[in-house]
């Protein structure tokens, strides 16, 4: 079978020859992939930055945000049959912390996990995988066209629900109110496909979302928030915002991220999911920051990874925007490529694109 894969530190990638897997546990399941999402991770990892192979390879199959149909499965398997939808997580836990035998690898205790497509493990940009149903999340068929979504979506739940329950049990009003986020302010920075996810999440459980980027408010990005009923704030132009409930950073540039704990309000929130990359230093007014922090009831969070019920969070929440804005969610899937096409300009975004996925079979 064919797989689209680096050398880990090079940059490059290829298409190359891989056996067809095959069950080998009464739990496995075998998905034909359909479609994978590209991100920055994969391009970052093309370019030569952050990935390893697996243990005694040269070589790492890339992707990570996938969709397939089960194409065999185990006589031990409960989730699926053959013909249904499905996606794989993307984390396999240490075996040997707590949380991860607890069935919560994104929040291992070791950091001696594993990633499929990034760190240590093949990934899906491939015709054929195997794994064990544990990671396996089953997608309605009437889902099947956005479920490659699921990965990135899956991020955006567990923050938002980070947030929440962190809020919940500080703030006594979030605790008394089931549906605190309702009428607050929320600011989404970087409006990339997870910041737009974010958007999606946020406007459903019915917040006034504010979307900050660096983009003309005519492209495609501010476009879709706006459809869903975000506002755009242009951060060349616009003055900075303020009173913000709940802010989710997805830009990764460290020095917004600083930047935006003057945008909460007091008692705020802040989740991010933003990973910055370089390492020159940074200049804040750290005492300032502090004292802020400390004196508003501010809380600044990370969070990164998913657990398999934030896939069926994203599941759920998928299906939910697709009864409120139809095929709107779908068009935030713009760009569609062969293997072929992909490779041939593997770092190079098309123009005008928000999410761009590799077509391995047809759904």
């Amino acid at each position: 079978m064919k797989a689209i894969a680096i050398t880990p530190g090079k940059p490059g990638a290829r298409l190359i020859a891989r056996p067809e897997p095959q069950l080998t546990a009464d739990h496995q399941v075998k998905l034909q992939v359909v479609r994978v999402g590209i991100c920055g991770t994969d391009r970052e990892e093309i370019a030569g930055g952050r990935a390893d192979a697996p243990a005694g390879a040269a070589e790492l199959v890339i992707g990570h945000e996938m969709l397939g149909r089960v194409a065999q499965a185990g006589k031990a398997v409960t989730r699926v049959q053959p013909g249904d939808f499905a996606v794989f997580s993307v984390r396999r836990g240490c075996g040997a912390c707590a949380n991860c035998n607890l069935g919560r690898a994104d929040m291992c205790q070791t950091g001696n996990y594993t990633e499929r497509g990034i760190r240590g493990r093949d990934g899906y940009q491939t015709e054929f995988v195997v794994d064990e149903e544990q990671y396996l999340t089953r997608v309605p068929p009437e889902l099947a066209d956005v479920a490659v979504l699921l990965e990135p979506l899956s991020i955006v739940e567990k923050a938002i629900d980070e947030a929440f329950r962190l809020q919940r049990t500080r703030d006594p009003e979030a605790a008394a109110t089931p549906d605190w986020y309702h009428g607050r302010r929320a600011l989404v920075a970087g409006l990339g496909p997870v910041g737009l996810l974010a958007a999606l999440v946020l406007r459903l459980r019915g917040c006034d979302v504010f979307g900050l980027d660096i983009v003309a408010a005519a492209s495609a990005r501010p476009q879709w928030l706006v459809a869903i009923g975000g506002q755009y704030l242009d951060s060349r132009t616009a003055p900075p915002p303020t009173a913000m409930n709940i802010v989710l950073d997805a830009s990764g540039f460290a020095a917004l991220e600083f930047k935006l704990l003057d945008a909460l309000a007091p008692n705020g929130m802040y989740v991010l999911t933003g990973i910055p990359g370089g390492d020159q230093p940074l200049q804040v007014p750290g005492a300032e920051l502090l004292r802020q922090l400390v004196l508003a009831n501010q809380v600044m969070a990370g969070s990164v990874n998913a657990a398999r019920g934030h896939f069926q969070m994203a599941a759920d929440d998928l299906a939910q925007a697709r009864l409120r804005w139809g095929k709107l969610v779908a068009g935030l899937i713009t760009h569609h490529h062969s293997p072929d096409q992909f490779l041939a300009a593997p770092n190079r975004p098309a123009d005008g694109a928000i999410k761009e996925v590799v077509e391995w079979a047809s759904a």
